[in-house]
C-alpha cells in the first residue's frame, strides 16, 4: 500500500504524459509565432513542403540535389501574377482576416457530402501557413493547426508581406518552388517579365502543380488548365493588390 501512493499508480503516469504532451504543444506554437515574428525583417527559408519534395526527389542525396526556389522581392514579381493568384485562389485576399468563414462552411459541407475531405476552403494565407509548417496530410486536427498558424500570420505581417512569402513559397511544379523559379522553368524569362496569359496559365496550374508540370502526375486531376487560365485571365482586371 505504501509502495502504491509513493508511485500514485497509473493515473500519476496518465497525468505526468498528459502534462508532457500539453507542454509540447505549447512550445510548438510558441516556437511558430516567434518564428513569424522574426519574417517581418527575414526571408524565410525552406517550408516543409520543400523539405517533403527535396526527401521525395533526393532521398539520402540530399547533398547533390535539391529543389529550385529563387527567392525574389515583392517588386520583382509581374503584377499580372499577382493578379492572377489573387482571381484564381482568393479574391477577397486584401480584406478578410486571414479565412472565410463562408468557404470553409461550403468545405465542410462538401467534405460531408463526399464522407472524406476533398476541399479546405482556403485563403492564400491559410495555404502559406499549411505549405510553411505543415504535411499535405488532409484532416480536421491539421486543420485547426493551420488556422492557428493563419491567425499568427496576420497577426505579425502585413497582407503584402504574405503575399510576397506566399510568391516566393507555393509549389509550382516538380521540385519547383516560387515565382521565380516558375517562371523561368516554363517560360524562360524572371518573374518581372511575365504577361497576362503566362500569369493566367500559372495561376492555373496551382491547385495540381505537378500535374501542369509532368503528365504523369495526372491520373488523378480533372483540370482544364487552358479553359481554366482563360477565366483567370477575364477576372484579372477586378483582382485587389495589397499594394494598391
Amino acid at each position: 500500500m505504501k509502495k502504491n501512493a509513493r508511485s500514485g499508480g497509473p493515473g500519476r503516469w496518465l497525468t505526468y504524459l498528459l502534462t508532457c504532451l500539453f507542454a509540447g504543444v505549447v512550445a510548438t506554437q510558441v516556437f511558430y509565432f516567434v518564428q513569424i515574428a522574426t519574417w517581418q525583417w527575414i526571408n524565410p527559408g525552406s517550408t516543409a513542403f520543400m523539405r517533403a519534395e527535396r526527401d521525395r526527389l533526393c532521398g539520402l542525396n540530399f547533398w547533390s540535389c535539391g529543389v529550385d526556389r529563387r527567392w525574389v522581392p515583392y517588386n520583382a514579381i509581374s503584377r499580372n501574377l499577382k493578379r492572377a493568384i489573387i482571381a484564381s485562389e482568393d479574391a477577397g485576399f486584401v480584406n478578410h482576416p486571414g479565412f472565410e468563414l463562408d468557404a470553409m462552411l461550403d468545405a465542410l459541407e462538401k467534405n460531408r457530402q463526399r464522407g472524406r475531405i476533398v476541399s479546405g476552403g482556403s485563403t492564400i494565407t491559410q495555404q502559406l501557413a499549411k505549405n510553411l509548417f505543415l504535411s499535405s496530410e488532409k484532416n480536421y486536427l491539421r486543420k485547426g493547426q493551420e488556422l492557428l498558424i493563419t491567425w499568427m500570420l496576420e497577426f505579425w505581417l502585413d497582407k503584402q508581406r504574405i503575399f510576397e512569402i506566399y510568391l516566393n513559397s507555393v509549389e509550382w511544379g516538380e521540385g519547383i518552388f516560387g515565382a521565380e523559379a516558375a517562371a523561368r522553368h516554363y517560360f524562360k524569362v524572371p518573374a518581372s517579365k511575365l504577361g497576362v496569359g503566362q500569369a493566367a496559365r500559372l495561376a492555373a496550374a496551382l491547385p495540381a502543380p505537378k500535374c501542369f508540370d509532368q503528365k504523369r502526375y495526372c491520373a488523378n486531376v480533372r483540370i482544364n488548365f487552358r479553359w481554366k487560365a482563360g477565366v483567370i485571365a477575364r477576372r484579372m482586371g477586378a483582382a485587389a493588390l495589397p499594394d494598391e
